[in-house]
This record gives structure tokens, C-alpha cells and sequence, in this order.
């Protein structure tokens, strides 16, 4: 078991992402922006910096976050986008040796909406092309359950990934997201378990019909009890944190505080260790 976390919610440069890991004592973090853009769309003169401060600093990527499939590409975008994306991606992961990148399934067009059958069988027939991409380039997509087809239930996120039935699709369980999606966190993790790789520690309240986001573990995320199931059961994946708290990068929200931005990150990282410290004791 090791700890990690989508590392521009502590800060936009490379520095700061690093420098917030290295104080909590974590030896890998979790890429998704750096200055504004996403880790499989920097230039290649801009992936070569980061990756000298990666290795300068002597750390490890755990995962790309990627915007695969996310929730600003819907089913109805051009497929190639994510093509090309991940072709960008696998040689960036392959270099920084990372196995998991974060990819969603679609969301319908608010737009231009299809039916639910011709939804699920194009989400399902773009992911089993970059599945078997994902295959041959030795490399994993992580499914979050969140924005797509086979984020609305966690019947759905099984059926894609028995119907896509490849070894390098699998669930990158977020704890925070079916609070977002008004499900029940324990039941939906409890239906994905089999799948899952790799693990996003978000938690949030629900109020007034809305998701509010809280340090880990004073939600409704079961936080603490899929922890503790999860190492129970010999889980020797990433914990994985995604705070929400002074960012949300989906949304647009984030502080202009750097100062804000930095501690309230290293300080959910701190509450998630502890959490994982008072399971271990209690064991």
C-alpha cells in the first residue's frame, strides 16, 4: 500500500506538487495538470521538465490523469481525440515508468442527447479500442466512477468492463463520487470491489441535494470502512487523494491562495494517513 495523490490540488508547478509530497513523506504523486495543462498534452519540451524534476526529486508517478472519456468530451466527440490521446500518453507513461492511467466513459451530450442504448454500445465500443491499445502498449486504463456511461451505477461499471473483457481496463474506485451522484458509496464499492486497482480518496456531504466536499473521512464516503475493508483484504494498491477542498478542477472553482491551495492539501493528506494509521491499530 502506498500513498499518492492528484498532485496540481496542491499547486499548478511542478515544484509545488513535488514539494507538497516530499513534506508529507510520500515518494509518489498522481499527474494531471502542471501550469495549466494536462500531463498527455504538454510539449514535449515542457514533459521533458517535469520529468527531470520527477527524477530529480527521486520520485514515481502512480498515475496519469488524464481526460479521456471525461466529462468535457461526451459520447458525442470525435473518437480520434482520445485516440491520439492516448497514443500521446502511453510513451510519456512507459518513460516515467507509471502503470495506471485515469480515463471516464463518456458522458451523454447535455446538448445533444442520444438514447441510452446507443450510449452504452458506443462507450462500450470506444473503450474496447482503447483497451486493446492499452494492451498492447503494457499499460492499464483506471475507470473512475464518475462522469460516463459507466459511472451511473456499479452495475454499469461491471458490465463495461465484462463486455470491453480485457486485462488492461480496470476500476480506479473514487470514494467521494457516488456521494457526488446521490448513490449509496458503500453498496456501489462493495459491487466494484473485484475490479479494483487503484483507489481516490474524495469525501463529501450531501446538502441540499448538493455534494460538499469535506476532509476524508467527516463525509458520507465510507472512507474510513472502505479502507479498512480494502487492506483487510490484502490490498497493496495507491490511496490516492483528491480533496476538493480549495480546487475543483472539473468546476473552475479553485482559490487564487496559493498558500490556501498548498495546506489544505498536505493537511487531507496528513488526516488520510491517520486514518490509515487508526485502521492498521485497530487491527
Amino acid at each position: 500500500m502506498f500513498f499518492s495523490g492528484i498532485s496540481d490540488e496542491a499547486g499548478q508547478p511542478i515544484a509545488t506538487q513535488i514539494k507538497a509530497h516530499k513534506e508529507l513523506g510520500w515518494k509518489h504523486l498522481e499527474l494531471r495538470m502542471v501550469d495549466g495543462n494536462n500531463i498527455t498534452q504538454l510539449s514535449d519540451a515542457d514533459f521533458d521538465a517535469v520529468v527531470a524534476a520527477v527524477q530529480e526529486a527521486e520520485m514515481e508517478v502512480s498515475c496519469f490523469g488524464s481526460a479521456i472519456a471525461n466529462w468535457a468530451r461526451p459520447i458525442t466527440c470525435d473518437a480520434q481525440i482520445d485516440i491520439d490521446d492516448l497514443k500521446q500518453a502511453i510513451p510519456r507513461m512507459k518513460r516515467l515508468g507509471t502503470e495506471f492511467i485515469r480515463v471516464m466513459s463518456y458522458p451523454n451530450d447535455p446538448d445533444n442527447p442520444i438514447d441510452e442504448p446507443t450510449w452504452r454500445k458506443e462507450a462500450i465500443a470506444r473503450m474496447k479500442t482503447l483497451a486493446k491499445m492499452a494492451e498492447d502498449g503494457g499499460i492499464i486504463l483506471a475507470h473512475e466512477n464518475c462522469s460516463g456511461w459507466g459511472g451511473l451505477s456499479a452495475d454499469n461499471s461491471n458490465i463495461l468492463l465484462e463486455e470491453v473483457n480485457s486485462p488492461a481496463l480496470k476500476v480506479v474506485y473514487d470514494t467521494g463520487n457516488p456521494v457526488s451522484y446521490k448513490q449509496d458509496a458503500w453498496e456501489y464499492y462493495q459491487k466494484v470491489y473485484d475490479h479494483i486497482a487503484y483507489v481516490h480518496i474524495k469525501d463529501a456531504n450531501l446538502v441540499d441535494g448538493e455534494a460538499v466536499y469535506c476532509y476524508c473521512g467527516d463525509g458520507q464516503g465510507f472512507v474510513k470502512e472502505t479502507i479498512a475493508d480494502l487492506l483487510s483484504k490484502g490490498y497493496t494498491g495507491g490511496f490516492s487523494i483528491e480533496p476538493h477542498l480549495a480546487a475543483i478542477i472539473h468546476t473552475g472553482e479553485t482559490t487564487n491562495n496559493a498558500d490556501e491551495l498548498y495546506n489544505s492539501y498536505t493537511e487531507y493528506g496528513r488526516r488520510l494517513m491517520a486514518i490509515v494509521d487508526e485502521v492498521k491499530t485497530a487491527k
